[in-house]
Formats: structure tokens, C-alpha cells, sequence
């Protein structure tokens, strides 16, 4: 049997943890932000707004009397409907679809659970134009419980139309062609439904990607996003808000809104 000697031990050792570390360093690297990537569906409303726009102050209102909202996806699950009405919030919208590859799994807890405790509720879509029409992503979401219905307690359907968190910002789009986008979706749904969709984006995205464009205020309530004391400047065309996204850390459920007037303005704006 050989011999061992402790010399040839400790270079035998030293030989084995040299070739581990050139194993380790020459293994490729996972590419720049893959892991922050995130997966297709899970975009929701306000996903761009921290990172582009930031937060900043203590929201005030900016009228006499604001109605308390909120905005869910299937990031919240099953909501505290009871919890949130008591607490003061009187309207709701719920993610209903993307693109035309995903529905909100919770979206019947949510639409129905938020109208049963006596909310008034909406639906809403999050908009990927670089993967099918305008129009064919209004009838998806049509289809799947983006309609509406004269009851007075159902909102009229919402373009969550924003930053792409699966890639560049404005969707490969040119300003023009993401216009073009926005139209057909708009005049698609208003076919389908009689009612004007209400647009959510934030005024940063918005002159980034369709170069301010005015033409959508005459008809479209503007949904705002921005995480500030105030609204600030408003995309063009729009001399107010309808609705304002002021945070995402809210109680119960973090993104809470503000309906631009008193409850009978929300009623009015479900009646059409």
C-alpha cells in the first residue's frame, strides 16, 4: 500500500479547490436583469409607476369632496370587501384581463365581492400593444368580463395603458402607431359596450409614448397616476382628473385612488 506523505496531501487538496473555482468562474452569467423579468399576466396597474415616476409627499385633496377607491389584480387575491367598506372605500376596479393570453383568476371574487358589500365596481385591462390589435384586445376584455351593464353600480370599462414591464417602454411602438393602438381599443370597446372607456396612465409614459396627444379628452375620463402630493401636470387635452392613483401602499389593499367628487359623481359616471 503507498504512502502518503502530508506534503502531497495539502498540494493534492490545493489542486482540487483551484480546479472548483475555475469551474465557478468560467460558468456563464445569467443575463442583465433576467431574473427581474417578470412573468407574462402579472402586470398591474401603478407596476411602472414607482420606478419612473417615483413617490414623493403626503397626497392632498384638491377639491372639497373626494370619494376613497381602489384598484386589485390577482396580487391581492381574495380582498377584505367588508374590511375596505368600512373603512371608507366606496368604489373598485379589478384587473380583468391582458393582452389575449390572461384573465384574473380572482376576478369573480373580486368584481362580484366588491359590488356585494355595495361598492360601486368596474373592470379593468392591462394593455401589451406589441402583441395583438387594439381592437382584438377589446373584445378579449369584453369577453371576459370587461363589459357593462346600466345598473348603477357598475363603472365603464378601463385602458390601463402604461409602462411595459415585459420589455421597452412604449412596446416597440412609434408615438403614432401607439395613438393608432389607443383608438381602435377606445372605439372597439365604446361598439361593444355604448360606453367610453376610461383611460390610466401616468402623464410621464403618456408623453413619452404617444407625444402628449390631446385628441382622447373630449370623450375619455382620465384615470391618473401619481404618487405625490398632488396631481401635477395632466397628459394633454385633459383639464382634470376623473380619477387619481395616489399610492400603492394603502391599508388592506395598497393601491387606493380618488374619485375627482362626491359619491353621486361616481353614480353619474356608472350611469353614463
Amino acid at each position: 500500500m503507498p504512502v502518503h506523505r502530508p506534503g502531497s496531501v495539502r498540494l493534492l487538496l490545493a489542486g482540487l479547490l483551484i480546479g472548483a473555482l475555475s469551474l465557478v468562474l468560467a460558468a456563464p452569467a445569467a443575463p442583465a436583469g433576467a431574473a427581474d423579468t417578470p412573468t407574462r399576466g402579472s402586470a398591474h396597474m401603478g407596476m411602472g409607476v414607482l420606478a419612473h415616476d417615483g413617490q414623493n409627499g403626503v397626497p392632498r385633496d384638491t377639491r372639497a369632496t373626494q370619494t376613497e377607491g381602489v384598484d386589485v389584480s390577482s396580487h391581492q387575491g381574495n380582498v377584505a370587501w367588508s374590511t375596505l367598506w368600512s373603512s371608507g372605500v366606496k368604489w373598485a376596479y379589478a384587473k380583468a384581463t391582458e393582452g389575449t393570453y390572461y384573465t384574473n383568476p380572482y376576478f369573480a371574487q373580486q368584481y362580484n365581492g366588491s359590488y356585494n358589500v355595495g361598492m360601486i365596481r368596474g373592470a379593468y385591462h392591462f394593455a401589451t400593444p406589441d402583441t395583438t390589435g387594439g381592437a382584438t384586445q377589446a373584445n378579449y376584455f369584453v369577453d371576459h368580463g370587461g363589459g357593462w351593464s346600466r345598473d348603477g353600480k357598475t363603472l365603464p370599462g378601463v385602458l390601463d395603458i402604461e409602462w411595459n414591464p415585459y420589455g421597452a417602454s412604449c412596446y416597440g411602438k412609434s408615438q403614432s402607431a401607439m395613438v393608432t393602438w389607443i383608438r381602435d381599443f377606445l372605439n372597439q370597446y365604446k361598439a361593444r359596450t355604448g360606453r367610453n372607456a376610461v383611460i390610466y396612465t401616468a402623464t410621464s409614459w403618456w408623453t413619452e409614448c404617444t407625444g402628449n396627444y390631446s385628441g382622447f379628452a373630449g370623450a375619455n375620463p382620465l384615470w391618473i397616476a401619481r404618487y405625490a402630493s398632488t396631481v401635477g401636470t395632466l397628459p394633454a387635452g385633459w383639464s382634470y382628473y376623473t380619477m387619481w392613483q395616489y399610492t400603492s401602499s394603502g391599508p388592506t389593499v395598497g393601491d387606493h385612488d380618488k374619485f375627482n367628487g362626491a359619491l353621486d359623481r361616481v353614480v353619474a359616471l356608472a350611469n353614463g
